[in-house]
């Protein structure tokens, strides 16, 4: 008979690790006597990061004294504590391969329902000391799960746990699991896994993103169910030779240039809105690497990016004074996932500055297929002064047959006319959404300053727009996902002081940074985070991809080897070091 040996709470505190402070409500302690278990939580319990833990879905979590006895041999260790894998129930029996989703059970006064693994975090390794142990218990088919609460009421150590009900599919908790870490997705499990009604909501979009993987895109690569949708590999590996055949001051400080390839061979299309990464090599600086939209039609034969010089900027103070036409750069195959996204849903596209380029691109795309789709096009410059390509997108807005356009201009100058140069003067804003009345249920897409792309962001959540229908693009370092640390003040990404690295050279794109590699450390996660670079991770172990970062040119050794491999072009941060020189979208 399956018991209930302990029932543990813990609320969130900050614990210090690798210098820096960590909000975890990891640790759990063991309680007297009985405790309510509400909807949500159990009385006196909390979480800290409710990105992973938490919620209805994820109301307790379950850990069994089987795999404490498993861990503490494979470990050689005897300290365990309950709690001590940050559960809320210690039980007997209720064996990660023999309890299924949807299985109902009776603990004391409540009911409750099984509804997926636990997603395991750094958090865990922190407890345990034992840095891996997010993949251990991965690798080996031991996570524990999570609870629903059915019907709420109250339970202690001791109570018997009595099933109820079996749950639909006949899925273990180690199938599930597995499923969705491992190699091998197999489409019939898959199915399976997605007629489960009690299977939580993210699991079931990770099996659905996995099943159209496995049926639709052949020849694909990674693990979509943990990264989202799966890019085309980069047409070539590397940079290779460009020829400028054309340059062109589109305004004051804004430079377009055309390139085509120095060996002549036609360019497979690229998806609007993508970009790609210049290498460029100043007579008298550095080697500077820029990643830039592609802002043209797509004709097979050339790629056009349009660039901006900004105060102190070394890349378009370059391509403004030094580069010419005929000069040779180096370019990297387009990728990027700020892309257009198919159907025959609205279109709306946003913009200000320079973040034009990218949705210039997806509106080529539009005009070319002659789209029917409700488009929208608003954009936010000073003036007509620092207004590109303006032009090009009126004709291209002529040729739509269903389209509307708001320009604003915060500071128009003599000569630009409202009604002719723009619509409304001020600043593209969540106040001019709000008048507009813009489809809710269509795609936006959004470029231009963090500030800019960060106020719409939160204007259209506010106007009932899905997050997920929220595209947007950074031409620098992206956003940092580091869950669990205490903010600290931004610095912008630079080489360390006193650096010693010996190794290969390492590049990060987006930032504009490199430096060579210190094999004393263990990752090329670790450097980034040495060089202030914004990083994007959970599990540190190779398990859960949020890591996952294009590679532009060179390669990587993987140790420890992470439970299933990075999409082709692609490297996981937290298992990987350089084997040579690397260019890593960062």
């Amino acid at each position: 008979m399956a018991c209930l040996l302990s029932v543990n709470v813990g609320l969130p505190r900050n614990v210090e690790w690798q210098n820096r402070i960590v909000k975890t409500a990891i640790w759990k302690s063991p309680v007297d006597g009985p405790r309510m278990v509400l909807r949500l939580n159990i009385d006196g319990d909390g979480q800290a990061d409710r990105n992973g833990h938490g919620g209805e879905q994820r109301a307790v979590f379950v850990y069994q004294i089987d795999s404490y006895r498993y861990w503490e041999r494979h470990l050689g260790r005897s300290d365990f504590v309950y709690g001590q894998f940050g559960e809320n129930f210690t039980v007997e029996g209720l064996a990660d391969d023999e309890v299924c989703i949807g299985d109902r059970y009776l603990i004391g006064g409540a009911l409750f329902e099984v509804t997926q693994p636990r997603v395991t975090c750094y958090r865990l390794g922190i407890r345990m000391q034992v840095p891996e142990m997010a993949a251990l218990v991965v690798s080996h088919g031991r996570p524990g799960f999570y609870l629903r609460v059915i019907e709420e009421g109250e339970v202690q150590a001791g109570d018997e746990i009595l099933k109820t009900v079996s749950g639909d599919g006949g899925m273990t908790i180690s199938e599930i699991n597995a499923l969705l870490y491992k190699p091998g997705h197999p489409v019939d499990r898959l199915e399976r896994a997605l007629h489960i009604p009690a299977l939580s909501a993210g699991w079931h979009r990770s099996f659905e993103a996995l099943l159209r993987q496995s049926k639709e895109a052949v020849g694909e690569t990674g693990n979509v169910g943990l990264t989202g949708p799966a890019q085309a590999a980069p047409a070539w590996r590397g940079f290779r030779p460009f020829r400028v055949v054309r340059k062109l001051e589109e305004t004051d400080g804004v430079t377009s240039l055309q390139l085509a390839p120095l060996d002549g061979i036609p360019l497979d299309r690229y998806l609007p809105g993508q970009f790609i990464v210049l290498r460029l090599e100043p007579s008298a600086a550095p080697l500077i690497l820029r990643s830039y939209s592609l802002s043209g039609d797509q004709d097979g034969k050339r790629f056009r990016v349009t660039i901006k010089r900004e105060p102190g900027g070394a890349a378009g103070k370059y391509v403004s004074e030094e580069l010419k036409e005929g000069d040779v750069v180096q370019a990297s195959a387009p990728r990027g996932e700020f892309t257009l996204i198919p159907g025959d849903g609205p279109v709306v596209l946003l913009s200000a500055g320079i973040g034009i380029t990218p949705v210039l691109s997806i509106l080529h795309a539009l005009a070319a297929e002659k789209s029917s789709r409700e488009i929208w096009w608003l954009y936010g410059a000073r003036s007509s002064l620092e207004h590109p390509l303006a032009s090009e997108v009126s004709e291209h807005l002529r040729s739509l047959p269903n389209v509307r356009s708001h320009v604003c201009y915060s500071s128009p100058i003599q000569g630009d006319q409202q009604g002719v140069n723009y619509e409304s003067k001020g600043r593209l804003d969540e106040g001019v959404l709000r008048e507009l009345g813009l489809p809710i249920k269509g795609d936006f897409y959004i470029c231009g300053p963090s500030s800019f792309m960060r106020d719409l962001t939160d204007g259209l959540e506010d106007l009932g727009v899905a997050r997920r229908r929220i595209h947007t693009e950074m031409f620098g370092s992206t956003s940092a996902i580091n869950p669990g640390i205490a903010p600290s003040p931004g610095r912008p990404p630079q080489v360390p002081e006193g650096w010693r690295g010996t190794g290969a050279l390492v590049s990060f794109a987006r930032s504009g940074l490199a430096l060579r590699w210190n094999p004393d450390l263990h990752n090329l996660l670790e450097l980034a985070e040495s060089c202030e670079v914004p990083t994007r991770w959970s599990c540190r172990t190779g398990v859960c991809h949020t890591c996952e970062t294009g590679i532009i040119s060179g390669s990587v050794t993987c140790q420890p080897s992470p439970i299933d491999d990075a999409t082709d072009g692609n490297v996981l941060l937290c298992c990987s070091q350089p084997r040579g020189d690397i260019v890593i979208d960062l």
